[in-house]
């Protein structure tokens, strides 16, 4: 039989025992982890002991009973859900536990650059990292140029009809602000010519003087000659751009799409627009000239007049010889 002193001794070895043991579960639960650095890690769907090991695994956890242990007392609090997440270096437990029930997941970024075709932007869909499937070239200049973000595991069909749909919206939004009497007839017509100005020029000051040029030369029932319709159609969509410089074999491409055939609009967009070369078009600059021709440099020379536009001509190639 223990006696009086015996049993005290004991319950004090208890409350030590114990508090050492909280003093453990308490450094375990704050205490710095084990990540060295800060990584995301893909926590695939499952129970605690899956996320236990994945965690394990990737260095964010060192004791996967511990983990289970934790998150099974601290169940109240949410469940453990399953996608990618930032991990912090030397995050608690604590913290890795509020990250799988709250954090957000990793967002990733998908970035359409203006003026690509379709075919270009589906290779770069295509190409998305964390992404899954595949998808086709979509309509011509049915996406709209901008970035967005996606998880991991987005289907590339899914990221491709937000950006279908985004264009889908802008578009409306626009033709619904338009200013009067413009040369374009439906939204359609407006992206296809927005195509064209948004191809002829890297300088968005120029983008409404471009515009204001085609939509005079449609007014006047003249053929647009735009350069970006022949490429269009000597690649058949492929490509923006060509290795040389258009020739008149180019010049002769027989394509419903070459302005230089045929007059007025091509049957659709060249390429996908961006909000400024579709509001361009859609606000044109009050401009009488007819005519451009690229600097080289980045820039055009605009003319009213044939005569204007070769004397402009003649004075870039001037300029291209001291160069």
């Amino acid at each position: 039989m223990f006696t009086r002193g015996r049993l005290i001794l004991v319950l004090m070895a208890l409350v030590v025992a114990a508090n050492i043991g909280n003093q453990a579960v308490q450094q375990s639960y704050d205490g710095p982890g084990a990540l060295a650095v800060t990584r995301d890690v893909v926590v695939p769907p499952g129970g605690i002991a899956a996320v236990a090991r994945t965690l394990n695994r990737a260095g964010v956890i060192r004791y996967p009973l511990v983990f289970e242990l934790a998150a099974w007392i601290t169940r109240r609090q949410g469940n453990l859900r399953a996608g990618e997440f930032e991990f912090v270096a030397h995050g608690s437990l604590r913290r890795v536990l509020h990250t799988l029930r709250f954090g957000p997941v990793v967002q990733h970024k998908a970035t359409i650059p203006e003026g690509l075709t379709a075919t270009q932007i589906a290779a770069i869909i295509n190409a998305l990292p964390e992404a899954s499937g595949h998808v086709v070239p979509p309509s011509e200049g049915s996406v709209l140029p901008q970035t967005y973000d996606y998880v991991y595991g987005a289907t590339r069909q899914g990221i491709l009809r937000r950006m279908q749909h985004a264009m889908t919206r802008a578009l409306a939004a626009a033709w619904g602000a338009r200013a009067p009497d413009l040369p374009v007839q439906t939204p359609q017509q407006a992206l296809t010519l927005a195509s064209i100005v948004q191809l002829e020029t890297p300088v968005a000051a120029e983008l409404p003087k471009i515009a204001g040029v085609y939509e005079n030369r449609l007014v006047q029932g003249m053929k647009l000659q735009a350069d970006p319709t022949v490429i269009f159609a000597v690649t058949e969509g492929r490509a923006t751009a060509l290795p040389h410089r258009v020739t008149d074999h180019d010049l002769a491409t027989p394509s419903a799409y070459n302005t230089y055939r045929h007059h007025g609009l091509p049957p659709g967009p060249i390429a996908s627009p961006g909000i400024a070369a579709i509001d361009a078009v859609l606000h044109p600059a009050a401009t009488q000239d007819l005519f451009f021709v690229a600097t080289g440099r980045g820039g055009h020379v605009f003319a009213r007049t044939f005569d204007e536009q070769l004397a402009n001509i003649a004075r870039v190639r001037a300029g291209r010889g001291k160069n």
